[in-house]
């Protein structure tokens, strides 16, 4: 299938995402928010893919939301009518929802996802590198909350998911300065896994990263996933009671003992994929 802003490539169980409009800095037009949560979504439910690898091409990762969006007829631009001022700002609400959703797939997808990053990743960008599970980045790679630079509040999951990975008063700053946070920095406050030199060299790490991963037990790998996405939003007990019975429904002894057989035998041990998911009864 072809899309406005992605290619997808799908090879030995590792699905690479790249972002297609270098020319405009990778920015989000109206079909990035529809064309994302399809490819994650059918990547997902499928039995192809066991890790996702999210790129960019081009010398900016992204440059956030395209001001496309905030013009012309949809229910996120601006409008001149003021009556019926409940309804304007009911219709605004709703397609923010659905913005935010765009992210949410990220991380509610049962395979890991992997940005690689290089050059600005601005606004939007960061909202949704922070929905994904491992982030990587060039040298030259920096991060801004640019939202308060045009006078609004970063309202697509920043403000959510970035507490949770850095220190909360570096984050304050951020959203508060929009300044730039460069690659040093953001290795530094834990944000990011690792620098490299180039995009090349990015690019070759993180799909090794990723190969590994699908080297693992795709149910395994879920349940780790999830339990750690439920234990960032609860409580310590209230988390080993979801792993306890996570364990209880999905651990899979035949994928354990093909791990030890292949430990045994000295070769990489051979996991069936995921089954696709069923839709409907």
């Amino acid at each position: 299938m072809t899309y406005t802003c992605f290619n997808v490539e799908t090879k030995d169980g590792i699905a690479h995402i790249r972002m297609i409009r270098p020319e405009r800095a990778n920015s989000m037009i109206p079909e990035f928010w529809d064309e994302l949560p399809q490819i994650v979504n059918q990547l997902s439910e499928g039995g192809d893919a066991r890790a996702i690898v999210l790129s960019a091409e081009g010398r900016h990762f992204c440059s956030g939301m395209d001001l496309s969006v905030f013009a012309g007829n949809n229910d996120v631009a601006v409008q001149d009518n003021t009556k019926h001022i409940s309804r304007q700002r009911a219709s605004f609400r709703t397609p923010a929802l659905q913005l935010q959703r765009t992210f949410s797939c990220l991380e509610e997808s049962r395979l890991p996802v992997l940005s690689a990053i290089q050059g600005a990743c601005i606004g939007g960008g960061i909202d949704m590198v922070s929905a994904t599970d491992l982030r990587y980045a060039t040298k030259d790679a920096f991060f801004s909350i640019h939202e308060i630079n045009i006078g609004m509040t970063a309202d697509v999951g920043t403000l959510q998911r970035m507490p949770k990975l850095v220190p909360e008063g570096v984050v304050r700053e951020l959203a508060y300065t929009g300044r730039n946070m460069s690659a040093s920095e953001a290795k530094e406050r834990g944000f990011v896994n690792e620098i490299y030199e180039d995009q090349d060299a990015m690019d070759d790490a993180v799909l090794e990263i990723a190969k590994e991963i699908a080297s693992k037990s795709p149910m395994a790998i879920w349940g780790t996933k999830q339990t750690l996405n439920y234990g960032r939003d609860h409580s310590v007990a209230d988390s080993l009671e979801y792993i306890a019975t996570w364990n209880a429904a999905m651990f899979d002894p035949d994928d354990m003992a093909e791990a030890f057989m292949a430990q045994t035998e000295n070769r990489d041990a051979e996991f069936p994929d995921h089954r696709p998911t069923r839709k409907g009864i």
